[in-house]
């Protein structure tokens, strides 16, 4: 095929796109009706899906889990919190919150009710029927179970159960309650209060564990933070019930807010439990202490020391308050250096420490890690190698704190070592104070130091109850679940109109695709795409039940087609001498027989003498065609001399100046006759007396007839088949002519469909060979 032929084929044709749009108008009709009508069904089916927001404001508590350089300082840290939003996502997205919730509104189970033939609605609290089981059961469930349970207005029950896409129970029974044995357990079905007697019941049931229905409903909530700059955390949950979907995001919320009050709790516990402990202990030290104080005064017979001794006290109370100051403080580094040492005490809060200020940065860190090893361990398995790792950090910083501690410690010795000292200078100068004056006051001291630590701690446990007492929620909520008022996506009349819309666009795709996958073509100009070769011109469908439509007077459309046929092809004839015209076709059924009969036809009614010869030896159609039946035919003219040329014509048979020559008994050797020279003398013949000699040659992609015959042609009419002949037979076409192997080759495009156009009809029906 040439360049030009190429791009011309590329060339969009609007007009005649725009013809075959109109001329199949019915597929329009068709699908903008089938379009719109599944357009209702679907807005009349799918119910509209709303939006469901909550907003959570997670608090930021000051302290962030480390320890202070004072007692103070101690519980602060013990009851702090850090408000990390990130980490609070993770937390409120948890598996653990949303196990919670499925288990609090029965999630596991979804019911399905159909209310018409199309609609099947999902009940969330209104369910007909509900399910009861082991309350193991979906615990330990790792399959999903669909229950179809069909309820007829007279009571009867049926219930099927499918797990796995296999039929796993099949029950039937007059009246609820039913029992439904299963290989993983009974299941009961029973009435609810919505179970309206007398009317038909179909629903389906669908019940799977509590890990399973939180995974799917993880999947179904959105969490994320509100914006960067902030610390509200945004929840938005897509469902057409509203109710379940409120329900749903409160429920988040509400599980959520509780983890966090007991987390918060058991570190206010575990505090408790230590000043507790801390407290019997120096209730003991007190008690002896003042009973050691009793009975000093008794021995020694001292009613009133402190009168007796003030003035010699003011003296040295400074240094005495020092003394005390240091001692109290190394009271509370051995208590905590006790706590840190105990193994039991591993992975507990370290309480305080008045050591370096590296200890208390590192007893912070330390505190912090303990606080995420908590979070952790609610979800972590015992081999995980997050919560490994968190242990090895938390060993490695209990390590270094001991380390300081103990180094805090001989400070502190050596400390209380020098103000001893001190004071024992400044005692030695009150030479004229009784010794038991002074050994009341060692003891007094000890009272002093045990009943000012005793207060202290009494004062931090009524601060962990008052706190026990009124913990508050990490997580403010800011907006409690509501719904946007609009539904979420399309409206029904933009669905409704996106229908119509696709509804005219399938038909041009539908066309356009089945015209790229279809092998064979339907029009002219379809062939005019794909040749350069002349057309002749075309022959659409007639109506007429007979072979010959080209007749004296007749003034049809076909017979109209046929004598457009005949002047271009005068025109390709050119001179007298070009008399003799050769048609043939790529395969059996083309109608090439059918338009060779009707192109003689054409030329006799001119008064042209026009002689049919009928050289398709092999598969002879013209006799038939013509209902003739001749005496002798073409091939006994060629295999015999003794048969004259006058008795193979057949003399105006159907009108005057159309003389016919049939093909004739079929011969053993075809080719070889068609060769021999006897048709060259015929043919030299013929030509002196006809005007036009019609040959209705064989096929030429089935043998090799046509091409022997081609020297004795002056002209080739090439007949395709609309809907008939493939475009690879124009392939095959486009190859002859450009080897040109036929002499002047051109087209003629038979049956093609009914058109309208210059005031006239086409005809519809067409006969093969």
């Amino acid at each position: 095929m040439s360049e030009n032929k190429v791009r011309k084929s590329d060339i969009i044709d609007i007009p005649a796109l725009l013809r075959s749009y109109v001329e199949k108008w019915y597929y329009f009709a068709i699908s903008v009706v089938v379009c719109g009508l599944l357009g209702l069904v679907y807005v009349k089916v799918v119910k509209p899906v709303y939006q469901v927001n909550a907003n959570v404001l997670i608090s930021q508590e000051e302290g962030g889990g480390g320890i202070g350089s004072s007692l103070s300082s101690m519980t602060f840290g013990l009851f702090g919190n850090s408000g990390y939003v990130d980490d609070e996502v993770f937390v409120i997205s948890s598996h653990t919150v949303f196990k919670d919730v499925v288990k609090e509104l029965g999630l596991n189970k979804v019911h399905v009710v159909r209310s018409g033939l199309l609609t099947r609605d999902f009940k969330y609290k209104d369910y007909p029927i509900d399910v009861f089981c082991n309350p193991s059961i979906p615990d330990t469930l790792r399959v999903g179970i669909l229950f179809e349970i069909d309820v007829e207005d007279d009571g009867r029950v049926r219930i099927t159960a499918e797990a796995k896409k296999e039929d796993i129970a099949d029950v039937k029974a007059d009246r609820f309650p039913v029992t439904v044995p299963t290989k993983y357990g009974d299941f009961i079905f029973n009435k609810t209060e919505y179970f309206v007697p007398d009317e038909d019941v179909s629903m389906k049931l669908t019940f799977m564990s509590y890990d399973a229905a939180a995974e799917s409903l993880a999947e179904d909530v959105s969490i994320g933070i509100a914006s960067k700059k902030s610390n509200v955390i945004a929840l938005s949950f897509k469902d057409p019930n509203v109710d379940y979907a409120k329900d749903v995001l409160n429920g988040v919320i509400e599980k959520y807010n509780q983890r966090g009050i007991e987390e918060k709790n058991m570190k206010g516990q575990k505090t408790a439990e230590f000043i507790d402990s801390r407290l019997l202990l120096l209730s003991e030290d007190l008690s002896s202490s003042e009973s050691d104080i009793e009975k000093y005064k008794k021995s020694q017979g001292i009613v009133d020391v402190s009168a007796e001794a003030s003035y010699q006290i003011t003296k040295k109370s400074q240094l005495e308050k020092e003394l005390i100051a240091a001692e109290t403080e190394f009271e509370v580094l051995k208590m905590t250096l006790d706590f840190i040492s105990n193994p039991e005490n591993s992975y507990s809060l370290i309480p305080t420490t008045s050591g370096s200020v590296s200890a208390q940065n590192a007893i912070g860190t330390y505190n912090t890690l303990v606080l995420e090893r908590m979070k952790l361990v609610n979800n972590a398995k015992a081999n995980n190698t997050a919560l490994k790792t968190l242990e090895e950090q938390i060993d490695a910083i209990r390590k270094n704190i001991v380390a300081s501690l103990e180094k805090t410690y001989d400070t502190s010795v050596v400390t209380l070592k020098e103000l001893r000292s001190e004071v024992n200078a400044a005692n030695s100068k009150l030479g004229n104070i009784p010794t038991q004056e002074r050994e009341f006051l060692n003891i007094k001291r000890q009272q002093t130091i045990k009943e000012t630590l005793y207060l202290f701690l009494l004062q931090k446990r009524e601060e962990t109850a008052l706190m026990l007492a009124n913990s508050i929620p990490k997580g403010l909520v800011v907006d409690e679940a509501y719904t946007l008022e609009e539904p979420v996506g399309l409206s029904k009349k933009m669905i409704v109109f996106i229908a119509l819309f696709l509804g005219f666009c399938f038909p041009p795709v539908f066309m356009y695709f089945r015209s790229i996958l279809r092998t064979k073509f339907t029009t002219k100009e379809e062939v005019e795409k794909l040749t350069d070769i002349p057309m002749l011109g075309e022959i659409c469908l007639s109506r007429r039940p007979d072979t010959l439509i080209v007749k004296q007077g007749g003034s049809s459309s076909a017979s109209e087609l046929f004598r457009l046929i005949r002047s271009n092809l005068q025109f390709i004839l050119g001179n007298q001498r070009d008399k003799v015209v050769l048609l043939t076709s790529t395969v059996s059924g083309e109608g090439k027989s059918f338009v060779a009969i009707n192109l003689a036809a054409s030329f006799a009614i001119l008064g042209k003498k026009t002689l049919l010869v009928g050289m398709d030896v092999r598969n002879p159609k013209l006799a038939e065609y013509l209902n003739l039946n001749p005496n002798r035919g073409l091939t006994e003219y060629l295999s015999s001399d003794s048969v004259d040329l006058n008795d193979v014509i057949i003399r105006e048979p159907i009108m005057p100046c159309l003389d016919i020559i049939t093909s004739g008994p079929i011969p053993p050797n075809p080719s070889e006759l068609l060769a021999s020279t006897r048709v060259d003398e015929l043919f030299e013949k013929m030509r002196k007396d006809y005007d036009y000699i019609i040959v209705d040659s064989a096929p030429v992609g089935m043998v090799s007839d046509t091409f022997t015959l081609a020297r004795i042609s002056d002209a080739t009419a090439y007949v395709c088949r609309a809907n008939y002949s493939s475009i690879k037979h124009i392939d095959y076409v486009n190859m002859l002519y450009a080897d040109n192997r036929l002499k002047r080759l051109s087209l003629i495009v038979n049956g093609t469909a009914t058109k309208t156009g210059y005031g006239y009809g086409y005809g519809r029906k067409n006969e093969e060979d």
